[in-house]
């Protein structure tokens, strides 16, 4: 017995990855092939042929984003993902794939213990985003836009699970706890970043834009589901605003205190 428990001792101090990534399928979202990267903080599924986040698991099992392939579920579930970047423009890419979103090809660039790199190519071999996760994060950089297209970068999710009257949201804007369907017209402040809580949680989902600029990040809520879009301005007709090499980065933070949040967020700057 007690050599069983020294190798299983062993064996633990030898497996010293903080991040792992496997294959699979996400069967919540309809079963379609994912990359499935496990960190220390969260689980991701990030969908193979659209290449956008089909579900986000926190430690409890939760998943924040809550996508499903089933068209016409728009809203509640279709609609949904992260970076949920191209629509319509030269194409519809990098959101996990539904009916209107087009196929995208990947490669794995790195894989170690604490980082895996995975680049994703549009069909059409004018869009390409590059996905980099790390043990307390997962960024998203549009490394090659298609030449006179803009594009943005959105948050489409269920904090907590599912959207309710509890949920709320914090930003660069202020210390406020803003209710969840309070919307938000206009450009975060740097650092430009905005999380999403929920009361029945310990932690938050963070969104964070690493370049500062003065173009617009619009947060609107739709019937069950966030809408939280960098380079997005909300008005009878929506319009996408970013042009250049951007990065973005989404996970969770243990707390939902706005003083702790807002200091972790500044430091994935550092």
């Amino acid at each position: 017995m007690m050599l069983l428990f020294v190798f299983l001792l062993l064996l633990g101090s030898c497996n010293n990855k903080k991040v792992e990534l496997t294959e699979g399928t996400d069967e919540s979202a309809g079963g379609g092939s994912a990359y499935i990267i496990s960190t220390s903080s969260a689980t991701y599924y990030l969908e193979k042929e659209g290449g956008g986040l089909s579900s986000m698991i926190d430690k409890d099992g939760i998943d924040w984003i809550g996508f499903h392939n089933k068209e016409g579920s728009a809203h509640k579930g279709e609609y949904r993902g992260f970076p949920n970047a191209i629509h319509k423009q030269d194409g519809s890419y990098f959101h996990a794939m539904n009916a209107k979103t087009n196929l995208s090809s990947s490669e794995v660039k790195m894989e170690s213990d604490n980082h895996v790199q995975i680049i994703f190519n549009s069909e059409n071999g004018k869009w390409q985003g590059q996905w980099d996760f790390y043990p307390e994060r997962c960024d998203f950089t549009m490394t090659k836009i298609s030449p006179g297209y803009k594009y943005w970068v959105q948050y489409e999710g269920v904090p907590g699970g599912k959207i309710d009257s509890t949920d709320f949201w914090y930003a660069s804007i202020d210390k406020v706890k803003h209710p969840i369907k309070e919307s938000f017209f206009g450009d975060l402040p740097a650092p430009e970043w905005m999380a999403f809580g929920d009361i029945n949680s310990p932690r938050i989902l963070y969104l964070l834009h690493h370049e500062n600029d003065s173009l617009p990040d619009n947060y609107v809520c739709r019937p069950d589901m966030t809408v939280l879009g960098f380079g997005r301005q909300n008005k009878e007709k929506t319009t996408k605003h970013l042009t250049t090499v951007q990065t973005f980065s989404i996970g969770f933070i243990e707390s939902t205190e706005y003083s702790k949040i807002n200091q972790k967020v500044k430091k994935l700057l550092d």
